[in-house]
């Protein structure tokens, strides 16, 4: 039999879990609902070209997708259309093509290229952020604070020409454009893990500085704990917490929102459908993006809540 303790920190966890999915479900119905009223009140319409068609070609087209009935009527069909059936619609601008299949053909390159810049950043931002806790006021401390200020201040358009330029063009292998060879991954990564290592350097430090402030850790030094077993053993889990906040939704920005870097380097994830589908006024894809990076952020701040409660028990006695 467990003991009372472990009952309850069990009973805890699971009602926050359960209460974390309902407010996340809320969240996804307000989020899709904004989302689906707001690109109709967007100028045009997604049958619009080069060419003007003949209005009873548009009226044919707009009535086969449901787009002639009242924005009520579409909407109560959309949500019956994906509750009932998991259909998200099909796209407006690639006949024949379903909004889950645009997804779930470019999602795999997203997700890759968001877990290698995410590890880019963790193996950059988090040392440096611990380097500048240590060596607080000293000149790595200050070099760990202006490298991270300018990744925070330069944004990742102006970083990924640059990175392109640099290297790119100058060292073998590294291509800067596609999705075919190892050597097209590297610098899209490098871009999106360099700009977001810079706020994990950031948190970490102010993390970090907070613990090593701590009575426990003076007390671990005075009985002659050297610097790095009272940094592993002692600081890091209290000093990474603010950091493992930023990383859930790190994550997901990183796998459904890196359109500006995939853009850059013509990556064929999902960013490039976030441009197009606003451009194209492609209603169904929109609304399927906007969902499907909603789940993402619910689910990353679930397990960053998961991560937190792990690393600090008093989470779980507040829970």
């Amino acid at each position: 039999m467990r003991p009372a303790g472990q009952r309850k920190g069990g009973t805890a966890v699971t009602r926050m879990i359960l209460k974390r999915i309902a407010q996340g479900t809320l969240v996804l119905f307000v989020l899709e609902t904004v989302t689906f009223f707001l690109i109709r009140l967007l100028p045009g319409h997604p049958f619009m070209g080069e060419k003007k068609l003949p209005e009873h070609v548009l009226h044919q087209l707009q009535a086969s997708y449901g787009l002639d009935q009242s924005a009520l009527v579409q909407y109560g069909r959309y949500w019956w259309n994906m509750l009932a059936n998991g259909d998200l619609g099909p796209s407006l601008v690639k006949e024949g093509i379903s909004v889950a299949d645009m997804i779930g053909q470019s999602f795999p390159v997203s997700l890759h290229l968001g877990v290698l810049g995410m590890v880019i950043s963790i193996m950059v931002g988090i040392p440096a952020g611990i380097l500048g806790a240590l060596y607080k006021n000293r000149w790595i401390d200050w070099w760990v604070m202006l490298v991270s200020m300018a990744g925070i201040c330069v944004p990742a358009f102006v970083v990924a020409p640059l990175l392109g330029v640099g290297l790119g063009m100058h060292v073998p292998g590294l291509s800067v454009a596609g999705w075919d060879t190892p050597g097209c991954v590297l610098l899209p990564a490098l871009t999106l893990g360099l700009v977001n290592a810079a706020y994990l350097a950031r948190l970490t430090r102010g993390g970090m500085l907070e613990v090593l402030s701590q009575d426990f850790i003076r007390t671990a030094r005075a009985k002659g704990a050297g610097p790095f077993r009272v940094v592993w053993k002692h600081a890091l889990r209290g000093g990474l917490i603010p950091a493992i906040s930023y990383l859930g939704p790190a994550f997901a920005a990183m796998i459904t929102g890196s359109f500006v870097v995939e853009t850059c380097f013509q990556v064929p994830g999902m960013g490039q459908h976030f441009v197009n589908a606003t451009t194209d006024r492609d209603y169904f894809l929109i609304q399927g993006l906007v969902l499907f990076y909603g789940i993402l952020i619910v689910a990353a701040n679930l397990a960053v809540d998961l991560v937190q409660m792990a690393v600090n028990p008093r989470l779980r006695v507040e829970s």
